[in-house]
């Protein structure tokens, strides 16, 4: 079964920090790349941060730039997002997502996680 899964999400102090944990499994799959979106209440999702698998080349958002770290673990298909300094505005669904291509078919798939909540305070 192919999917993904986050973790790590909560509730924090304005300043504080938070890390997310998205691991993908699926033995036929090819992870090109990893990206983290949020969705804050009655917005639309976008995107945060996103890293490319083969090379590690990143890209942020302007909203979290210097504040946010996205890293991947390619040996263990894991990407994390490291929140620092972290604001009200930041409070959304956090979800993950994994750019896939299935060995077996050759075919070109986007994994989603279910999201997880991080709550920031003033």
């Amino acid at each position: 079964q192919v999917q993904v899964v986050e973790s790590g999400g909560g509730f924090v102090q304005a300043g504080g920090s938070l890390r997310l944990s998205c691991a993908a499994s699926g033995s036929t799959l090819r992870i090109n790349s990893f990206a983290w979106y949020r969705q804050a209440q009655g917005n639309q999702r976008e995107l945060v941060a996103h890293i490319m698998n083969y090379g590690g080349s990143t890209d942020y958002a302007d909203s979290v730039k210097g504040r946010f770290t996205i890293s991947r673990d390619y040996a263990k298909n894991t990407v994390y997002l490291q929140m620092n300094s972290l604001k009200p505005e930041d409070t959304a669904v956090y979800y993950c997502n994994a750019a896939v291509t299935v060995l077996t078919t050759s075919e070109y798939r986007e994994l989603w996680g279910q999201g997880t909540l991080v709550t920031v305070s003033s």
